[in-house]
């Protein structure tokens, strides 16, 4: 682990067309990373390799790609910008944490996200390497997250969620839907959309989404909402509410589309992950985590 950051690792594959080298084996794996950064990675001792002793060893540009190792590599972004907010750790012990997230924080490395990541920054802080978390949440969402610190007993908490035994509410700020009573239950089948990233309703298919939907508050033609989802797909709270004709507030992707520049961090989408509930697999004590942030209407 370098400053939070997990290392990713490839498995070197038997290949017909052996390359010169580990640089140019990389170079044409990843063609979206230059070939100078590659080897600023290799100079930087940025890229490694295990061996048959079971340690590591760092590894230079014109190393042989040889079958059956397997490489590790750090990835680096020369201009990732910095996001100026900070998670709060409500509460852990030995098997997890439960972390605030404010919004605009992606939860893991991907894409344009490396170190100004939820993984990262616990990384980093805690010195714990093995920290996963256990859902998702949009880097749009602030909230609640549930993070796995412990590899052995990660899989009873990853089952609360895959068997529906565990509680999540949000809170969301959007519009109002005259034409509806609340509370109401929606069921849609949720799909990928186009582009690649949205997620659209195809109203051919039986539902594979469900979303229990209450007013809390009102103010004109303004809401907030208090949302109970017993499904977890992508985007699934910010499409049903859409769906209804009440998108979020501050929604870049429903119903259309927006990019902000990387910097921007105004009108942050009006959606949290307010209240997480279940019964701990390892002690059987019944846990209930309330977000100190809040959405004001």
């Amino acid at each position: 682990m370098k400053d939070g950051v997990s290392p990713s690792r490839i498995y070197l594959e038997k290949l017909n067309n052996i390359p010169k080298n580990l640089l140019v084996f990389l170079c044409q794996k990843f063609p979206h990373v230059s070939f100078d950064e590659w080897r600023a990675r290799f100079e930087n001792g940025d890229v490694w390799s295990d061996t048959t002793e079971g340690g590591f060893v760092p590894l230079m540009s014109d190393a042989p790609y040889l079958h059956g190792r397997t490489i590790y590599y750090y990835r680096s972004l020369a201009c990732e910008v910095v996001v100026p907010f900070d998670y709060q750790i409500l509460f852990e012990n030995d098997e997890f944490m439960v972390v605030d997230k404010p919004h605009f924080l992606a939860v893991t490395p991907s894409g344009n996200h490396v170190k100004q990541t939820l993984l990262t920054r616990l990384k980093a802080d805690t010195d714990n390497a093995n920290l996963s978390p256990i859902h998702r949440l949009d880097k749009e969402t602030a909230g609640l997250i549930l993070v796995s610190k412990n590899p052995t007993t990660r899989h009873l908490y990853q089952a609360l969620f895959a068997n529906h035994a565990i509680t999540k509410v949000y809170h969301a700020i959007a519009t109002v839907n005259h034409n509806l009573t609340m509370p109401m239950d929606v069921r849609l089948h949720l799909e990928r959309g186009e582009p690649f990233y949205l997620m659209r309703v195809n109203a051919d298919k039986p539902a594979n989404t469900h979303t229990h939907i209450d007013v809390l508050a009102l103010r004109g033609n303004m809401a907030k909402y208090e949302l109970r989802p017993s499904t977890g797909k992508l985007h699934q709270l910010r499409v049903h509410l859409n769906h209804l004709g009440m998108p979020i507030c501050h929604d870049p992707y429903y119903p259309s589309v927006c990019h902000k520049p990387k910097d921007d961090f105004t009108h942050p989408l009006q959606l949290l992950a307010k209240y997480l509930e279940f019964k701990d697999p390892m002690t059987g004590k019944w846990h209930r985590f309330v977000s100190r942030r809040q959405l004001l209407l």
